[in-house]
């Protein structure tokens, strides 16, 4: 299998997601952890609070209609692998988000960037398990 290496789109992804997560702290004094904040949208506090989650999260989804807009192609999506997998590894997500009470994007980018030890065990977990995965399936399995 090749992985297809897109440092341009990566770095200004990067940097657009670090940017909403700095502005999200900044005026809401937030962290932007993607299931935390899916998990308050399906019981929010306040229409205040059931409005910024659905913003940030409409912003997500119909991000490829920027990309559309800016490129003139929708993003290509690839999936080397079946939909049983997908359905498997959905799965095992959602159990470590839980386990790890939030996700890459609420510990890795801002647990991290306020050095929460807490996050910083969680983030190197994801990354040694991450690694571990790619290494079973790709020499391994032979996926």
């Amino acid at each position: 299998m090749q992985t297809a290496f897109t440092p341009w789109a990566s770095l200004s992804g990067g940097v657009l997601i670090g940017l909403s997560a700095t502005m999200l702290m900044l005026v809401l004094g937030r962290v932007m952890g993607a299931t935390g904040i899916l998990a308050g949208l399906l019981r929010p506090q306040s229409a205040e609070d059931f409005a910024w989650r659905a913003t940030l999260l409409a912003g997500m989804v119909t991000a490829p209609l920027a990309v559309r807009l800016v490129t003139g192609d929708m993003p290509s999506l690839q999936f080397p692998t079946s939909t049983a997998a997908l359905v498997l590894g959905g799965v095992i997500v959602g159990l470590g988000v839980t386990y790890g009470a939030g996700c890459t994007s609420g510990h890795g980018v801002c647990g991290m960037a306020r050095l929460s030890l807490r996050s910083i065990v969680a983030t190197v977990t994801f990354m040694v398990f991450t690694f571990a995965t790619v290494f079973v399936t790709r020499h391994m399995i032979g996926g």
